[in-house]
């Protein structure tokens, strides 16, 4: 049985490490070629140590990726290597509570920092802390117990105050927008870039469940200097959309994305012919779906790509019993209670399972799995016509992107990506790989719109990451130290 795979299944954005197991030694730890000598590091005990490098050694396999999440978010400034180790020394495996609060002491902390240095008049030192203590507020409820608890709303909304207080703060290029959504408004930054005159190439950015818009700041990093408008943006289901307007997914995802375009092309900074829609995780099949209705998007990237976002959790219910999916077609009731009955015995599969009926509003599993039915992009895809990117990874067990790619019939210009294990990129939506990741989607981006880099002016660089050249290499430095010191640590005590 493969309960941790089904658990991951129901995690929506969460990076499936489960499909490799943690302890089989599938994965040994990568050998040192050199002779062992005296004083030198014992190769025979790294070579038997079973953990794969990407094993933070958290409760379980869920909380693993999610830290891994987070640490990768240094590589852009959202977080800091120690400051995520130190707040995972203290979260208690056996209190479900324990990982809510221990982030919420970390951000409350740093809030307090910001306050200091911006009452003191060293706005950049408070925005760096703001903005961390933002990354901590949303990493708090990326694993919260109880999606319903009164307390998400404030805590979320704390979560927004810190981001924005970074933006005032760092004098960082983007603004709080409200966009025009049916009878309401959808939340999300917007970012012109100072490097041009006139209308620019501008990115849609969008997470998936467990993500949030200023989740996307690695975009903006890297778009602005380049010449792009960046908007951020979190529509139902994502982010702050769900927790402060209970505004649950819909499949038809043509419907949030065409208000943007709207949006945008009204703008005398936006070129309305160059308009980009990157999405991620069950973005895999938000944008797609979208791009099939809404043919003013001139590129896509999807990652990874989706055609029946059902299938995953088809599969992975078939790992625990291939007998379930069909329980499910004769006897909805029946199988209502074959999942409660896991949900009682495990809590993070009933963490799970809450949250993802929570966020597509529906209150049984049988609900949840018709809901998620909804999402298939099969017929389709035939009709995107948008230049298309389509990222994969050697483990990617959330999509479908070969069959995705194949089905772009119609796209005047496809390609195909897939991320491996040697580039340390090998699981869903690139966790602690932002880097190659960000390559490889600007450099395709950069071709399509014909953007010319030679006449953008490098120090607008460094208005975006202002001298941040040695906290980006110290920041690097300090991961890749502190995850092989953990590593060599866990060997030596056996763990």
């Amino acid at each position: 049985m493969k309960l941790a795979s089904f658990i991951v299944a129901l995690l929506g954005d969460s990076n499936v490490f489960a499909s490799t197991p943690i302890k089989s030694g599938k994965i040994p730890w990568p050998p040192i070629s050199r002779n062992t000598a005296e004083g030198d590091i014992d190769t025979q005990s790294l070579s038997e140590l079973k953990r794969p490098w990407w094993d933070l050694g958290l409760a379980d396999d869920i909380l693993n990726e999610v830290g891994l999440y987070y640490l990768g978010q240094a590589w852009y400034q959202a977080t800091d290597v120690g400051e995520m180790l130190e707040t995972f020394s203290r979260c208690n495996a056996s209190d479900p509570w324990s990982w809510t609060l221990e982030f919420c002491k970390t951000a409350e902390r740093l809030e307090d920092l910001a306050k200091e240095s911006a009452d003191a008049g060293h706005h950049r030192s408070a925005g760096h802390y703001y903005l961390r203590a933002a990354t901590y507020r949303r990493a708090a409820l990326h694993r919260h117990p109880d999606p319903y608890h009164p307390e998400v709303p404030i805590q979320a909304q704390l979560a927004v105050s810190a981001f924005e207080k970074f933006i005032t703060e760092f004098e960082y290029p983007c603004k709080p927008v409200k966009i025009p959504y049916e009878d309401t408004t959808l939340p999300g930054y917007l970012c012109i870039s100072p490097n041009i005159n006139g209308p620019a190439p501008t990115i849609i950015f969008q997470e998936g469940k467990d993500g949030w818009a200023e989740d996307g700041k690695f975009i903006v990093d890297e778009a602005v200097p380049r010449g792009y408008n960046v908007l951020l943006f979190d529509g139902p289901g994502i982010g702050k959309v769900m927790r402060l307007q209970g505004l649950p997914f819909r499949h038809d995802w043509e419907n949030v994305i065409t208000p943007l375009v709207d949006y945008l092309i009204d703008m005398d900074e936006v070129d309305e012919n160059n308009i980009a829609l990157i999405a991620v995780s069950l973005g895999g099949y938000l944008g797609p779906r979208a791009a099939a209705y809404e043919h003013r998007l001139k590129a896509l990237i999807a990652n990874p790509g989706v055609v029946d976002w059902s299938i995953v959790y088809s599969d992975f219910l078939n790992e625990i019993d291939p007998d379930l999916m069909t329980v499910f077609k004769t006897d909805t009731e029946m199988f209502d209670q074959y999942i409660y009955q896991y949900m009682d015995h495990v809590p993070v599969l009933e963490w799970g399972m809450v949250d993802s009926m929570w966020h597509h509003n529906t209150t049984t599993p049988t609900e949840l799995m018709q809901e998620v039915q909804r999402f298939i992009n099969r017929d389709t895809a035939k009709d995107i016509s948008a230049c298309t990117m389509i990222i994969d990874a050697d483990l990617e067990t959330r999509g479908q992107s070969k069959e995705l790619y194949d089905a772009l019939v119609n796209c005047p210009n496809k390609t195909y990506v897939k991320f491996t294990v040697e580039e340390a990129a090998q699981f869903h939506v690139q966790p602690g790989a932002t880097a190659i990741l960000s390559a490889r989607m600007f450099n395709w981006l950069d071709e399509i719109f014909g953007v010319d880099l030679s006449s953008t002016s490098s120090a607008t660089t460094s208005e975006v990451h202002a001298d941040d050249s040695l906290g980006y290499y110290r920041s690097l430095f300090v991961a890749t130290f502190s995850i092989t010191s953990l590593a060599i640590a866990l060997a030596v005590m056996g763990l």
